[in-house]
C-alpha cells in the first residue's frame, strides 16, 4: 500500500512540474511532502524528499533559454 501512495506522490509532482509555475510547484511539492510524511515509512518519505529536491532542481520549460 505504501508503495502505491509512493507512486502516486511522484506522479503529483510530475504532473505539477509540468502544468505549473516554478513559484507554484514549488508551493505544491511543499504540500504534498507534508502530507506523504504522515503515512510513508522513514525511508520511503526520503525517496520522495529527493525525488521533490531532483525536480525542483531541474529546469522547467519556460525557464530554459531557447535555441536561436
Amino acid at each position: 500500500m505504501n508503495e502505491t501512495i509512493l507512486t502516486a506522490c511522484k506522479e503529483l509532482i510530475d504532473d505539477a512540474k509540468t502544468a505549473c509555475a516554478n513559484l507554484v510547484f514549488k508551493e505544491i511539492c511543499l504540500e504534498i511532502l507534508s502530507r506523504a510524511k504522515n503515512v510513508l515509512t522513514p525511508e520511503q518519505f526520503k525517496q520522495l524528499t529527493n525525488y521533490a529536491a531532483q525536480k525542483m532542481q531541474e529546469k522547467s520549460l519556460t525557464e530554459a533559454p531557447l535555441p536561436l
